[in-house]
């Protein structure tokens, strides 16, 4: 969804992130990829992350929009959060989608089929007015495509209110669970229920705002959002 113009002209990236021990797992070793095209397209597929970073030495884990672009990630915060003002801050940022409730026969092994995504480094404040602006209008068009070029861009007390960090992808890996139920051996003639059921989010019918005076159209890009 947040793929740039070059990405979708260049194809879907070749190769893998190199493995790091911040992006090494202790257990379930099994659902690690390291698959380039594979992380973006997790990514691309969603909005919201967690950006977890220490402040004052206490563990700090916040939802915020994210959007990609290419081999970056951009971050939106708020320059009243402390943490946020700085440069090189140290953060930890994940993205996950639950695809199903796995319901097993014992209550040991139920489960989730998911998608994630964790990314570590160090992201830097953007400066530069220009950047920050294609920033912002790549987090708004993530949320839903085509909305930047249908709304007012940020004038400059509002960019002086919003922090946006740039981090780059190189410490990243994905995981992914698919599949039904792994039940002992033993528990499968118990007379429960197993099996999947499947988790999905839909995008609900527009409701135009109360104080709208104007009443416009539902634009095309809305219409083609909710189909």
């Amino acid at each position: 969804m947040s793929a740039t113009t070059a990405d979708a002209t260049a194809g879907p990236p070749l190769g893998s992130y190199p493995p790091a021990a911040s992006t090494t797992p202790t257990r379930a070793r099994e659902r690690v990829t390291y698959d380039r095209a594979l992380v973006h397209s997790i990514l691309d597929a969603a909005y919201l992350c967690h950006l977890g970073f220490v402040a004052d030495g206490r563990p700090v884990v916040l939802p915020t929009l994210y959007a990609r672009d290419g081999e970056r990630l951009y971050l939106h915060g708020s320059t009243g959060a402390r943490a946020l003002r700085h440069d090189g801050l140290p953060v930890c940022v994940t993205v996950t989608h639950v695809d199903g409730l796995v319901l097993a026969k014992s209550a040991f092994h139920h489960s989730i089929n998911y998608r994630s995504v964790v990314v570590h480094g160090t992201a830097r404040r953007v400066t530069d007015p220009a950047r920050a602006r294609a920033a912002l209008d790549s987090l708004v068009n993530a949320v839903v495509p085509g909305r930047a070029e249908d709304c007012r861009p940020a004038n400059a007390k509002e960019l002086a209110a919003t922090a946006v960090l740039e981090l780059d992808l190189a410490e990243v890996s994905a995981k992914v669970r698919v599949g039904g139920p792994h039940d002992d051996p033993a528990d499968l003639e118990l007379p429960h229920w197993s099996g999947v059921v499947p988790v999905r989010t839909v995008n609900g019918t527009p409701l135009p705002a109360e104080d709208d005076g104007t009443r416009p159209e539902l634009p095309r890009y809305l219409r083609e959002f909710v189909a």
